[in-house]
């Protein structure tokens, strides 16, 4: 297992020494349903870090487009999912604003991966943690969340309006299900399993003796 996989697994206190919890965080602009997510498929009572919008932040937060949106994270949301027997995920969800951004390196320690939510009303939004994570080498997934009356797009499209590296996961969801949601966060796991299986493997490759 490698380091990353190691900082990114904890065993569950109390239980069985072959239980893992792995921390995911749940990333995207402002107002594109990470509160939300992270709320439907948490199988506890979330942790919520939500403050009213005023008037004070009209000057730097943007708020076209969600425009009915009237509470904004400030800090991380929090839940857990068992998403089988003895595998649980820690979901860390991050501030959309660019004025909580310095948050996302401490959040973003441990984890195994993220997953990215997308409105496609406000795709650029998403540009932000997308390159986040390409930079940092942190697997990702793009989930579109598909807001009521938003034009739908296949995920080639916007894996293309995004400009992802090849194989980079695009999937539909409603933020909102749990059911949906769970299923973002399987092909998260997924996903994230096959990067860090082939990074280990190639490191082990370049650390072999020539024959």
């Amino acid at each position: 297992m490698s380091s990353e996989q190691r900082d990114s697994t904890v065993e569950e206190e109390g239980g069985d020494s072959k239980a893992l919890a792995l921390k995911m965080l749940v990333a995207g602009g402002f107002g594109v349903g990470k509160t939300t997510l992270v709320g439907a498929v948490s199988e506890i009572r979330p942790l919520r870090t939500e403050e009213l919008l005023s008037e004070a932040g009209q000057s730097v937060d943007d708020t076209g487009g969600v425009d009915q949106k009237t509470t904004t994270t400030v800090a991380m949301d929090f839940g857990r999912i068992t998403i089988r027997s003895g595998l649980s995920l820690y979901l860390f969800g991050t501030p959309g604003q660019d004025r909580f951004w310095f948050l996302w390196d401490e959040l973003s320690q441990g984890a195994l991966g993220a997953v990215v939510l997308a409105d496609t009303r406000r795709l650029e939004d998403c540009f932000p943690a997308v390159d986040y994570f390409e930079h940092r080498r942190i697997p990702f997934v793009v989930a579109v969340n598909c807001f009521a009356g938003a034009r739908t797009y296949a995920e080639d499209d916007v894996s293309r309006a995004l400009d992802l590296d090849r194989g980079t996961p695009v999937v539909l969801c409603d933020a909102r299900d749990r059911a949906s949601g769970r299923e973002v966060l399987i092909r998260m796991v997924e996903y994230a399993g096959r990067m860090h299986a082939a990074r280990l493997l190639d490191s082990v490759g370049q650390g072999a003796d020539p024959a």
